[in-house]
Parts: structure tokens; sequence; C-alpha cells
């Protein structure tokens, strides 16, 4: 082929492919539209044929999990893992306290007693405190087919320091044991003690104590046995061997005695409570009866000449709806040397003599009641009194408290709650002039 001819043939060619192209992309765009169509009438046809599908009874062999959707929940906290498969809840509250004082009651933060006349008495104060903030871990499992695990561990910060740098203090730290068929359970570590165990409804972290409600949080081996009486009535026994805490020895300090310690046993607690629906069927009634024994060993010189301080305790314990929305509740104690208690105004021994140490006896109690105006709020009122023997007090010392109070709590949301008190509190001395003063009380709680 000559030169003009391949210039034909390759002129032919390109031409041929310039028309080509046009055609290929005109049938493959007409080839997806019909595709789209076609795809379209198709679902379109599903659809109708699931619609009209009679319907099928799911039952466990014909259940089958589905596979394509997945659905979208909201994030979920993980939970604490850890090495022992236990179960951790944290719980808590961020709590703000705010007092108005007419006078000076110690220690401020939290009432306990109003200090004497003499003593600027009638000089107002504030206070303000974050320190009953509270934090907290419940523990559960692995349980087994008999035994189920539980613990607790909870802090506050009452525990002193500065009022902007305060120390942890711990309330409860223990573990229990508990066999449900059985009805019964062992307790061991700090938490509170096992007589007079009821608490008033007041918004203070004292709660009324050295004004009639004694009882705190001490360390102790716990043993509880509860009995079904009737269809719904309930026995319960519980028994505590519980760490003693003396007061300061002034006598010993240079050795750092502890009299509690030193006595070498442990105080035994003790508790029978009967509880059964009364007027209110779905909130029983309870009464309980509840005391405790100890000894102080105190040392009155470095070659072990001692002298024993008994400490005790007989406790009357009443929790009584009157209906839904009342409740009457309330304590009566008498006993000696209760200041580990709170109990004796936070006196329990007289040792302004030394050859004549002596228990300081005392008697008192609460009663309160509380009004649910809704199920956010509800409106309190009480009153306490705690009296020692004047025979075993020293010079100055105190010898009566009482307080009477009223408060409204109100939860904002479930987890904002607002407290309002007020209360009057009024301290008398052995050979000082009695003192009084009101306080205004308001707290506020976020509550995780």
């Amino acid at each position: 082929m000559n030169a003009r001819g391949k210039f034909r043939y390759t002129l032919l060619l390109a031409s041929s492919l310039c028309a080509v192209v046009p055609c290929f992309a005109a049938e493959t765009t007409e080839t997806v539209d019909a595709r789209i169509t076609r795809l379209e009438q198709e679902l379109a046809e599903l659809k109708a044929l699931v619609k009209n599908r009679p319907a099928v009874t799911v039952t466990a062999e014909t259940q089958v999990p589905p596979v394509s959707a997945k659905k979208v929940e909201p994030p979920t906290p993980r939970p604490v893992s850890n090495a022992s498969d236990v179960k951790i809840q944290l719980y808590g509250f961020a709590r703000f306290d705010a007092s108005y004082d007419t006078g000076k009651i110690n220690p401020g933060n939290i009432a306990l007693w109003v200090w004497p006349e003499g003593q600027n008495n009638h000089d107002a104060e504030w206070n303000l405190t974050a320190g009953a903030t509270r934090l907290g871990l419940n523990l559960s499992g692995p349980d087994t087919e008999t035994i189920k695990l539980t613990g607790n561990i909870e802090f506050d910060f009452l525990g002193g320091g500065t009022e902007n740098n305060m120390n942890p203090r711990l309330r409860h730290g223990y573990l229990k044991a508990y066999w449900p068929a059985s009805d019964f359970s062992i307790l061991a570590g700090q938490t509170w003690d096992v007589h007079s165990a009821l608490i008033p409804f007041v918004d203070d972290p004292a709660i009324m104590w050295a004004s009639g409600n004694i009882g705190t949080r001490h360390p102790q081996l716990r043993l509880t046995k509860g009995f079904s009486i009737g269809e719904k009535g309930h026995l319960e026994l519980t028994t505590a061997a519980a760490r003693t805490i003396g007061s300061s020895n002034s006598w010993a300090e240079t050795w750092n005695i502890d009299p509690g310690k030193d006595a070498a046993m442990p105080t035994i607690q003790g508790r029978i409570a009967l509880s059964e629906p009364l007027v209110v069927a779905s909130q029983p009634a309870t009464l309980a009866i509840s005391g405790h024994y100890g000894q102080e060993e105190w040392d009155t010189d470095k070659k072990g000449t001692h002298t024993t301080i008994d400490s005790w305790s007989c406790n009357l314990e009443l929790t009584f709806p009157l209906s839904k929305e009342l409740t009457l509740t309330g304590e009566y104690f008498t006993g000696s040397n209760l200041d580990d208690y709170w109990g004796g105004i936070a006196q329990g021994i007289n040792n302004s003599v030394k050859s004549d140490l002596k228990g300081i006896r005392s008697r008192g109690g609460w009663a309160a009641f509380r009004y649910a105006l809704s199920p956010e709020t509800s409106f309190s009122a009480g009153a306490g009194l705690d009296d020692p023997n004047d025979n075993d007090l020293g010079t100055d010392a105190r010898s009566r408290s009482q307080t009477i109070f009223a408060n409204i709590i109100n939860k904002i949301t479930p987890n904002f709650i607002l407290g309002l008190q007020l209360s009057e509190w009024k301290t008398d001395y052995k050979g000082a002039h009695d003192s009084n003063a009101f306080r205004a009380q308001s707290s506020l709680t976020y509550k995780f």
C-alpha cells in the first residue's frame, strides 16, 4: 500500500472511532437508567409481598436473630472491671451546708451543744462547709448457690483539717456474707453500732448526737439471725463484738494508752427487733430493745495500778408508720460512760479526782415525725434531750442538753435536693451559766 493509501486508511479508522464513542456512551447511559428502573420495580414488588404476607408466630424454634439492622442506643457508663468478678457500684453526693447561729454552737459546721454564756455565747456565727460530701462503693458478688457476698466502702470529709482542706474520714468499710436459706449473716468491718440503730429526721450530719441520740460507727464482728413470725412478721437477733475506744487518759498520756483497748476485751453489742405491719400494710412497724457493755482500764501510774470503768447502755427503739405519709419514730436510752457513743453530752469519765474516777451516768432520747407532703417534699419535726447525772459531774461540766427542730426537704429533681432547717439549742452547765442559741441551716445536695 502506498503512502496515499495508508493515509486514507488511517483517516477512515479515526473517523469510525469518533463515531462509535458517542454511540457507546449513549448506549451505556440508557442501560444504567433501565437497570435502575428495573431495580425500583423489583423493590416495590418485594415490599408488596412482605406487606401482604401472613403473620408468623415466633417461637423458640422459629426465632432467628437479626443480622442486618443494628440498633443505635445511647452510650452507657462502663462498669468498673476487676479480676475477681466483683460488681462495683459508685455512689455518693456533693453537698454544701450553710448555717447561721445566734450564739456559738460547737463545733459550728455541725451542731452538738452550745458554749456557755461566758464564752461569747451571743456572738453570732456563719458556717459554710462542703465537708459532708460523701463518696462510696457498693460491692457485690460473686455469689454461690448458698451465699451472697456484699461489701461497702464509704468516706466523707468531716475528719478534721482546715476549712478548705478537709481530711477524709472512713464511715463504712465492711464485708458481709449472707445465707438466704437460713436468714443468717456475718458482717466484719466498720459500720453503724448494733444498739440504738435509728437515725432522726434531721438535716444535720451530727444527727442530734450529744442531744438525745446515741450510737455511732465502730469496727466490729457481727452475727445476725432472722426468723419469720406469722405471715408478715419478722424477728431479728443481732450481736457483735466491737472495738472499745476510750476517752483521753490524762493520767497516762505519757504512755499514749487508750483505756478502751487496754481493757483487753471488746464491747459486746446486742439488739432484738420485731417488725410487723400494723396500720400500713406496706410499711412495717418496728419495736426493738438494744444495748451494749464494755470496759475501760484507766492506769493511774506506771506500775500498772488501774481503775476499771464500765460502759453500758440499755435502749428502746420504735418506728411506727401511722399512714403512708406519716411516720413516728424515736429512741430512749440510759447508761454510763457513753462519750464514745455521743451520750452524756460527749462526757464519759469524771477524772477530776485521780483517786475517785467515775463513769458519768446519763439518760435521754429523742422523738420525731416525718410527713410526706408529696413524693418530692417532706416535712419533719422533733426534739431530743441528754441529761447526765449531776452527782457524777465535775465543775463546769455540761449538765443538760436539749434541742427542737423542724425542716423541709425538697427534691427539686431526683438528684438535686434542697434542705431547710430551723432549730433551737439549749445547754446547761454545772457551776456555769446556761446558754441557748437558734440555728438556721440549709443544704444543697447533688446526689449520684
